[in-house]
């Protein structure tokens, strides 16, 4: 793959054009990973990255932030392409999340969850969702924080500006580590958001 696009930006080298950005996309991560990696040391053009008919929705995702994520995150590549079996909106979400997820962009709120486990007081996977959906229009840099527990969540989620840490029936608002409140749980999304709203 390499070498034949080395011949072709030869071959546009030798008419005098120069104006050129260069893709090595396959659906194969490592072989993507390893293309970009010789490419991007062999000339000096832009490079366009992607990982090709990756997959529907998970699979792609997936693919494409081990792929995509691994050459940013060397400083590889110019341009990023998400190809999904998904609905076209979804490849641009992605994209947002990988160049997010490695500080190259910001896209406005970042969000730290935690997974479910023994100490969860809450339904954590819905209400990230809830909150998630509540915040999607507000594009302020700033990182909320979805916590499971009051036990953990405040300390390991101390670099969010603002955060949850869920309890039986109430949760604890605290913000860059800090309690500042209980909150009952019905009132959980609508408080976070006006806090969010004031900062």
């Amino acid at each position: 793959m390499v070498d034949s696009a080395i011949e072709h930006v030869k071959i546009l080298e030798d008419l005098d054009y120069t104006n050129m950005l260069i893709s090595l996309k396959s659906s194969d991560v490592k072989a993507t990973i390893e293309a970009y990696r010789l490419m991007s040391k062999t000339v000096n053009y832009p490079l366009h990255l992607g990982i090709t008919h990756s997959g529907t929705f998970l699979t792609g995702t997936i693919k494409s932030a081990m792929g995509l994520g691994g050459l940013l995150a060397d400083g590889i590549g110019d341009t990023v392409r998400v190809s999904l079996t998904a609905d076209s909106k979804e490849e641009i979400k992605v994209a947002k999340e990988i160049l997010s997820g490695l500080d190259l962009r910001t896209f406005g709120i970042k969000y730290i969850t935690c997974p479910t486990c023994g100490r969860t007081r809450i339904n954590i996977i819905e209400l990230s969702q809830k909150i998630q959906s509540a915040l999607e229009r507000i594009n302020k840099p700033i990182t909320v924080a979805i916590m499971g527990c009051a036990v953990n969540g405040p300390g390991e989620a101390k670099e969010a500006d603002i955060g949850i840490a869920g309890g039986i029936g109430e949760a604890l608002l605290f913000k860059k580590g800090e309690i500042i409140c209980k909150i009952k749980e019905e009132n959980i999304i609508e408080t976070l958001v006006n806090e969010i709203s004031k900062m």
